[in-house]
């Protein structure tokens, strides 16, 4: 049996369509997003013939808020699927829905979610350390954030003579903030230390020239934490393949990267692309084969990027260090 269940994910509600196999009409309600209205969906969809494990479930990935929900639905033997919400709008509004609401969106995503069936690949939920990972490298980040507005803020209050309240406080902040960075920071290395295969795949990806311990330990959350069959996919995901525009005769403008994704991974992989130009002869090789063919020189940066991930997909795939005769190999 095929039914389908089509949920549209905000903070505090979810949007459910149920479409039972051989019903013509689906059945719609919404519930708290939360523990307890994940346990009232599955016993309404139970109670119109749909248990939770003969169901698939359809949503859009919308930051945090699905997260919790599709971990849930796995749990109990339910099929979920994670869309990409651009897809998803691009295919309502081929369709002709102009109107947006929460009701309108649920009602997308079924019909997505039924027409795509065949090539829309099972979301699976990542190892629980990595999923301790990510959230361990989000925090600092965002921790990181804060740190630089209070210490662009007191460079400000500096300049423009504040009071001295106003400097003590702002030295307070940046202090504390400081402090809160190094305990993550030791918070991840402490992690690592509790699971050894993990530092050991971390360390594969360290005997990469030029890649470090926060651009390495973001392409380990990348590639452990998505079922990847080619490097390709995990090229595509980061959003590091270029996308071209042409047509006919007339329109032939210059590529550019699809920019999907993570922009902060591919914030983190410049900086070891251009590390390699200097300590990579490998990877310097190719971005010179680039120049010469005509590429601007973001665009050749950019391909290494792309390379380096294609490089640690493969060295975690076979689980081999940095291998310099294999990189002109990696596709």
């Amino acid at each position: 049996m095929k039914h389908w269940l089509a949920i549209d994910v905000s903070k505090l509600t979810l949007a459910v369509v149920l479409q039972i196999e051989g019903r013509k009409r689906a059945d719609e309600r919404e519930f708290n997003n939360d523990a307890a209205g994940h346990a009232r969906l599955a016993q309404w969809a139970s109670e119109r013939g749909a248990p939770l494990a003969q169901l698939t479930g359809v949503m859009e990935a919308t930051g945090v808020y699905h997260e919790a929900l599709a971990q849930w639905l796995h749990d109990r033997g339910c099929r979920v699927i994670v869309a990409n919400p651009a897809r998803v709008r691009d295919y309502a509004r081929g369709i002709g829905l102009l109107h947006k609401s929460d009701k309108v969106d649920a009602r997308a995503l079924l019909r997505y979610g039924q027409q795509q069936a065949d090539a829309l690949v099972a979301w699976t939920p990542p190892p629980p350390e990595i999923r301790t990972l990510r959230a361990l490298y989000a925090r600092l980040a965002a921790v990181q954030e804060d740190l630089q507005r209070e210490e662009n803020r007191r460079r400000q209050a500096q300049t423009s003579a504040q009071p001295t309240l106003v400097i003590d406080s702002l030295n307070s902040s940046v202090a504390h903030l400081q402090q809160e960075c190094q305990r993550l920071q030791q918070a991840i290395e402490d992690h690592f230390d509790q699971y050894p295969p993990l530092k050991a795949q971390r360390k594969l990806l360290q005997s990469i020239p030029s890649v470090g311990p926060v651009s390495g330990d973001m392409l380990l959350c990348l590639l452990l934490s998505h079922r990847f069959t080619q490097a390709r996919e995990a090229a595509a995901f980061c959003g590091l393949i270029p996308r071209t525009c042409q047509s006919g005769t007339s329109v032939h403008r210059r590529g550019k990267l699809s920019k999907q994704g993570d922009a902060r991974l591919r914030a983190k992989l410049y900086m070891p692309a251009v590390v390699a130009l200097k300590h990579n002869r490998q990877l310097r090789a190719i971005y010179d084969g680039l120049l010469k063919a005509g590429k601007p020189k973001l665009s050749a940066l950019c391909a290494l990027m792309r390379r380096l991930v294609h490089i640690a997909f493969g060295i975690l795939k076979h689980q081999t260090p940095y291998n310099p005769d294999l990189v002109g190999k990696v596709a």
